[in-house]
């Protein structure tokens, strides 16, 4: 299991967000940073965008993930950076 082991561990912590957790581990870099937008984690683990919301939100809360928000050079919005802990 390795670096899965306190996520299945963690009775706090619904399915939702050990799902999305998973996602953001298989597609983070060597730096651990990932920036899949939330449509496409919604679309790829076929959960709607609300659900993947309240996941992140919750993994942010137990301390699995830190978010930043990113903003483009004309001000508008972009997808967020996710550090996976």
């Amino acid at each position: 299991m390795g670096y899965f082991d306190s996520i299945y561990s963690d009775n706090s912590l619904p399915h939702r967000a050990k799902a999305v957790y998973m996602y953001l581990q298989d597609r983070m870099d060597t730096e651990r940073k990932c920036w899949p937008g939330i449509r496409r984690i919604a679309a790829d683990l076929r959960l709607s965008r609300t659900t993947v919301k309240r996941a992140l939100r919750e993994l942010e809360q137990s301390g699995y993930l830190r978010r930043i928000q990113r903003i483009r050079e004309n001000g508008g919005s972009t997808s967020n950076l996710y550090i996976v802990k």
